[in-house]
């Protein structure tokens, strides 16, 4: 909410103040009454309305004649109707009364004038002209919400930059200026106004360094941009001349919400009284406008995709026929990375996430870089971040990096209600270890502090250092489907034994897992199924696999019709307690879903009946949900590499169509 100053009249020599349109000003009568005055009126000029409130109530009069009582309880406030042609050219005249003491006038003249500084806090896209009595300085959330939004500004328009747009203090063209919020500011005065007055735009010097302001300067020919605040420039004095005038002035982003940041950042003008030269400037009016910074977003598998990422290898020819087969049938651009980029690093969902940020007047993709920083360490920056598409980078960039901290260890769920509390974005679900010890592992606290920072997908943790990796996409995957809009995907140790129970009691006891995989030792299922070791294995996986079954129907609203159980086994690797699972055949939850198409790790089941049992399982799970299955051959190049179809592509997605200022964390 705006402030004024309180205005003290005298009633020895006039009194001189300036109002602001659009504020009340509270005007002191009581503390200068003369000694034995008992009671005061009023009278003002047409421009200036009069309140004047007591308590308990007395009957208001329009006119000046009525006295009013003087006590504490009376309270007199001052409003401009509009702004003054002339310095002090609207008076108001209080009139003071005692019973021994002939009456004492005080003689008020103002001078009115308007500051605006507007912002688009209805979230409009567009900046509506606010008077100084809406408050712009809260935030907040939901349907009803205001307040203004700010975006980072982390893509490059400019292609001959090294750095993100944002690490200079220059406008590079138009589309830089659309990655900005506008502010404009307003003023009508007398023409002399400021040569007594001064206005200041300023930031708090703990958000400086999150913040940068830019002044629109125009020449006769064009347009310029100057920076006026941000990193060591708190303030600025503006030069603004009198009568009526409108700045332009365009903000820009320099870090997202995170643990020492959240996300809250105050743009506030300053009018200063410097009549006087002997004496310190004073400030007489404030008004303030607050942006969020649009939080980082990511987006679930249910999302239609838009582009597949995927790296070329020496031997990988036959998987990018067929991950290219399953774009064209999806028809979503696919991008492949060569190997002069990728440097022998296949791991595409690993390096990266992509999601976007959002103000009303602007979407903007933003890819999230892990700080795995092995091959594909370049890939979003040099590939990437460009014009309209920016970037975000947590964690350390050299040492103290472990598996949980690649990003097939990060996964978001589609929109979810638990009880009553709605997840309109989805929960971002991130793996860890069950409880800490000298050997688990966690992902990076910076990157759990960004993600949860956020706000508006509310993190969910998960247990996954059981597995050698230690990724989520290893047991879980969300699909698009009727009715729920989705269902979730776990892998099933325990679906998979039944089916096979069922195969060796149909007489199909010696058919046999890999066939047709070069290199790799067949098993039949009989031979599977009487293996007590990989039964304990699984007993095992299957407890670390249930542990999250709970927490998922717990912090997602979860019913067990939700969950579709993919038929899987695994295995576990090295001794005793240290050991860790991998999969034992082809993952297939760890799946491409691109809209209603998949791209399912070819499993290399028993053949019954001319066909992979495990492939007609998974068939007669989702087919009826809608869902097209394509199983894709990545057994050399992925799977006996700990990673399948999931980890070896990455997608960027549609954003949402709910708005996330919509929503109330």
């Amino acid at each position: 909410m705006a402030q004024g100053t309180v205005i003290h009249v005298t009633p020895e020599q006039p009194t001189h103040a300036v109002c602001v349109l659009g504020t009340e000003t509270q005007l002191d009568v009581c503390g200068s009454a003369p000694k034995g005055c008992t009671s005061f009126s009023i009278s003002a000029s047409t421009a200036v309305v009069v309140r004047v409130a007591h308590s308990p109530p007395v009957k208001k009069k329009p006119t000046g004649l009525f006295k009013w009582p003087l006590d504490p309880g009376l309270e007199v406030s001052l409003m401009m109707r509009a702004a003054s042609s002339s310095t002090g050219d609207q008076k108001v005249r209080i009139s003071y009364y005692g019973d021994q003491t002939a009456p004492v006038q005080a003689l008020l003249y103002i001078t009115g004038i308007e500051i605006s500084l507007s912002a688009d806090i209805t979230r409009s896209g567009k900046v509506q002209p606010t008077r100084a009595c809406k408050d712009q300085s809260t935030w907040t959330w939901g349907p009803r919400g205001r307040g203004a939004i700010l975006l980072v500004n982390c893509d490059k328009d400019n292609p001959k930059s090294s750095s993100m747009d944002f690490a200079d203090d220059k406008v590079l063209d138009s589309n830089d200026l659309q990655d900005m919020s506008l502010v404009t500011l307003s003023t009508k005065t007398p023409k002399d106004f400021f040569t007594r007055h001064q206005l200041v735009l300023h930031v708090a010097k703990s958000e400086m360094d999150k913040v940068r302001v830019f002044h629109t300067h125009w020449d006769k020919k064009s347009s310029r941009y100057r920076v006026i605040l941000g990193p060591e420039q708190p303030s600025h004095s503006l030069s603004v001349p009198g009568g009526q005038h409108c700045a332009r002035f365009y903000v820009e982003g320099l870090a997202f919400p995170d643990a020492n940041f959240p996300g809250l950042i105050s743009l506030t003008i300053s009018l200063l009284d410097m009549s006087n030269p002997e004496l310190p400037k004073v400030p007489i009016f404030q008004d303030s406008v607050t942006f969020r910074v649009a939080p980082w977003i990511m987006t679930p598998n249910t999302q239609p995709p838009e582009e597949v990422y995927v790296c070329s290898m020496f031997e990988n020819e036959d998987f990018l026929k067929s991950v290219t087969a399953l774009t064209k049938k999806a028809k979503v651009k696919l991008t492949i990375s060569s190997m002069e980029d990728n440097m022998e690093d296949r791991w595409m969902q690993d390096e990266m996430e992509i999601g976007y940020v959002q103000a009303p007047h602007k979407t903007l993709p933003v890819v999230f870089d892990s700080p795995r920083n092995r091959g594909l360490k370049e890939f979003p920056v040099k590939c990437l971040l460009g014009p309209d598409f920016g970037y975000v980078t947590r964690g350390p960039q050299t040492g103290g990096v472990t598996n949980l901290d690649a990003f097939g260890n990060l996964e978001v769920s589609p929109p979810v209600k638990v009880g009553k509390k709605k997840y309109p974005l989805g929960r971002i679900l991130i793996g860890d270890s069950s409880f800490p010890s000298t050997e688990s592992q966690e992902m990076h606290q910076a990157l759990q502090d960004f993600l949860g920072a956020q706000q508006v997908q509310a993190p969910v943790k998960l247990y996954s250092d059981w597995l050698f990796v230690g990724h989520v996409d290893e047991f879980l995957s969300f699909v698009p489907a009727h009715k729920k809009g989705f269902r979730l995907l776990l892998a099933s140790p325990r679906s998979c034994y039944k089916l096979f129970q069922e195969q060796l009691k149909e007489g199909h006891g010696e058919a046999v897992l890999f066939e047709g995989v070069s290199r790799k030792k067949q098993q039949k299922i009989k031979d599977i199924l009487s293996n007590k070791k990989l039964r304990e294995h699984n007993s095992y996986v299957e407890s670390c696999i249930d542990w999250n079954r709970e927490v998922l129907k717990r912090e997602l609203g979860l019913r067990e019709q939700d969950i579709v159980d993919i038929p899987q086994l695994f295995r576990l690797q090295g001794d005793g307690r240290g050991a860790k699972a991998e999969a034992f055949f082809p993952n297939m939850v760890n799946m491409l879903v691109l809209g209603k198409h998949l791209g399912i790790p070819k499993p290399f089941g028993p053949i019954i009946n001319g066909r992979c049992c495990l492939e007609e399982k998974v068939r007669s799970l989702l087919e009826p949900l809608g869902l097209h299955c394509t199983f894709i051959d990545d057994f050399h190049t992925y799977h006996v590499k700990h990673g399948e179809v999931h980890c070896g592509t990455n997608v960027r997605r549609q954003p949402f169509s709910f708005k996330w200022w919509n929503m109330v964390p």
